[in-house]
C-alpha cells in the first residue's frame, strides 16, 4: 500500500521563499479556475486530460510553467472526484430508503457507479443535495512531476531542485534527511515560511495482527473501547476538552479585538490590531502540534486493538448526528470530536498489518442492552442500567452490540435507523412475551444476573438467538 511521507526544507531563504509562494500563488489561480468550472455536474464526464487537451487547443496562456499548470489541473480534478465519492456514500443510503426493490437498487447502484446518475432524475436530485459545489481555498501548494525535478547529496543531507517561474531556472533546496524523495512531490509553503516536501512511498503489507474478532466502540473520553472491555488512549477526552475551553477563551478575546478594529475611526490603531493581535501564525503553530499529539495517541490505540484482533467490527459514522444538541460546551467539544482521524487510522494500520474492518450500522448500539440484544435498559454517561438492574459500563455494552451486528443477519450497514429500531422493538415484545412467568430477564442463552456471569462467544450465541 502507499503512505505519505513528509519532509521539512533546511533554512530556506527568503528570496527562495518568496519564489516558491508566487508560484504557488498563480497555480492556486489555476486550481480555483478548475473547481469554479468543473466542480460540480458540469465536469462529471470530462477528464483532466480531456480539459488539458481543450486548453491547449483553445491556446490559453498561465503565468507559469506548462508542466506546472497541467500537474496543478490533475490534482484539482482529482480532488473534485473524490469529493464526488464521497457524496456517493450518503446517495447510497439514500437509495435503500427509497425502494426495497433489490432490482430497482441494483439499478440505481449501477448507474451511480457508472456516473450515468446525471441521467437519471432521482439520483441527480440526491447528487445535487450532497455534493455540493467546491470552491478552492489552496494557494500555497505546488505540486512536481516525477521527470520534473532533480535530487543530490551535499553536505550530509539530499537536496532537490524544482522549476521556477524563470525559464532554466531552478530553485535548489536542501532537506532534513539523506533519503532523497521519489515519484510526484507536493511542495506546501506554511505561514511561517517552513516548507514541507510530501511524496508517497510503497510499504509492504505486514502480516503481524492478532487473532481474534473484536468489536470496537468509538468515544470521546477514550479513542476506542473494545469488546474485551480493554480502553485504548483514555488521555483524548482530557486534551480534547483542554483545547477546546482555550479556544473559546482565545477566539472570545479574539472576537473583542476584532470589534474594537472595526469600529475604530483611527486607520493606524485599526491596522496595528489586525497585524499584531489578530494573526494566526502562532494559533496555527499551537494547533498543528495538538492535532499532531492527538494523532499520535489515535495511532497508538488503534495498533494494540490490531494486535489483538484480525477483524475489527466498527460502527459507520460517515453520517452527521443532525439535530441533536448537547448544550453549548457539549456541542463545541463535540465538535472536535476526532473521529475522522479514528477512522483513516483503523483503515491504513488495518491495512497496513493484515486485519480486516467491517463496517456496521450503528443505531441504537448505545441503547442496547448486550446481554439480550433488546432496547430494554438506559444509558446514563459510562453506565448503562439494565432493566433487572444490573449495570454495565456503557462503552463496553455498545463495543459488544457492535460485534453482534457484525452477524446479524436482519440488519445491514445501510438498514435505515427507523426500520433498525422496529427489529429491536420487534425482538424485545417477543422476550417479553416469552419471559411473563419469569422473575428476572433473561438472555437467549439463560438467566443473567452479573457481568461476569456473560460467556465468550456471546456475541454469536445472541445473534442466533433471535
Amino acid at each position: 500500500m502507499k503512505v505519505t511521507r513528509i519532509l521539512h526544507a533546511k533554512r530556506p531563504n527568503q528570496g527562495k521563499v518568496g519564489a516558491l509562494r508566487d508560484q504557488a500563488g498563480r497555480l492556486g489561480q489555476v486550481r480555483s479556475e478548475v473547481w469554479q468550472r468543473f466542480g460540480s455536474i458540469g465536469g462529471v464526464t470530462r477528464s483532466d486530460r480531456q480539459i488539458r487537451d481543450q486548453w491547449l487547443k483553445d491556446k490559453r496562456v498561465f503565468s507559469v510553467s506548462a508542466n506546472a499548470w497541467k500537474e496543478t489541473l490533475r490534482d484539482a480534478k482529482g480532488d473534485i472526484t473524490a469529493s464526488m465519492e464521497a457524496a456517493k456514500v450518503k446517495v447510497r443510503r439514500c437509495i435503500w430508503r427509497h425502494t426495497q426493490d433489490q432490482t430497482e437498487q441494483k439499478r440505481l447502484f449501477t448507474a451511480l457507479k457508472g456516473n450515468d446518475w446525471v441521467h437519471d432524475p432521482y439520483l441527480r436530485r440526491m447528487m445535487r443535495k450532497h455534493w455540493k459545489h467546491g470552491h478552492n481555498h489552496t494557494h500555497n501548494q505546488i505540486v512536481v512531476r516525477s521527470d520534473n525535478y532533480t535530487t543530490f547529496q551535499r553536505g550530509g543531507c539530499a537536496w532537490i531542485k524544482i522549476p521556477g517561474l524563470v525559464k532554466g531556472q531552478r530553485i535548489a533546496m536542501p532537506l532534513n534527511t539523506n533519503v532523497e524523495p521519489t515519484g510526484t512531490l507536493r511542495i506546501i509553503i506554511k505561514d511561517d515560511d517552513r516548507i514541507e516536501v510530501h511524496y508517497t512511498v510503497d510499504v509492504e503489507v505486514k502480516q503481524d495482527c492478532g487473532t481474534q474478532t473484536l468489536g470496537v466502540d468509538k468515544g470521546y473520553s477514550e479513542v476506542l473501547v473494545d469488546s474485551d472491555g480493554d480502553h485504548h488512549g483514555q488521555e483524548l477526552g482530557a486534551i480534547l476538552t483542554d483545547t477546546s475551553d482555550k479556544l473559546k477563551i482565545k477566539y472570545q478575546r479574539r472576537a473583542k479585538l476584532r470589534a474594537l478594529a472595526n469600529n475604530t475611526r483611527n486607520p493606524r490603531k485599526r491596522q496595528h490590531i489586525r497585524q499584531f493581535n489578530l494573526g494566526r501564525k502562532k494559533l496555527n503553530r499551537q494547533m498543528s502540534k495538538t492535532h499532531a499529539r492527538i494523532r499520535d495517541i489515535v495511532f497508538q490505540s488503534v495498533h494494540k486493538v490490531v494486535d489483538k484482533a484480525a477483524v475489527i467490527a466498527a460502527e459507520d459514522l460517515t453520517a452527521p448526528m443532525a439535530r441533536t444538541s448537547f448544550g453549548k460546551n457539549a456541542n463545541r467539544r463535540l465538535a472536535s470530536w476526532t473521529k475522522g482521524v479514528i477512522a483513516q487510522a483503523l483503515d491504513s494500520v488495518s491495512s497496513r498489518r493484515g486485519s480486516t474492518v467491517v463496517l456496521v450500522n450503528p443505531a441504537y448500539t448505545s441503547q442496547m442492552d448486550s446481554r439480550t440484544g433488546c432496547l430494554d435498559g438506559k444509558r446514563q454517561g459510562d453506565q448503562f442500567y439494565c432493566s433487572d438492574g444490573v449495570v454495565l459500563q456503557a462503552d463496553q455494552n455498545a463495543a459488544r452490540n457492535v460485534l453482534a451486528r457484525l452477524s446479524d443477519p436482519d440488519i445491514e450497514r445501510f438498514t435505515p435507523f427507523k426500520r433498525v429500531k422496529a427489529i429491536l422493538l420487534e425482538r424485545t415484545e417477543r422476550l417479553r412475551l416469552g419471559l411473563l412467568n419469569q422473575d428476572s430477564i433473561c438472555s437467549p442463552f439463560g438467566v443473567l444476573s452479573t457481568e461476569s456471569e456473560l460467556p465468550k462467544n456471546y456475541p454469536e450465541q445472541l445473534c442466533s438467538g433471535f
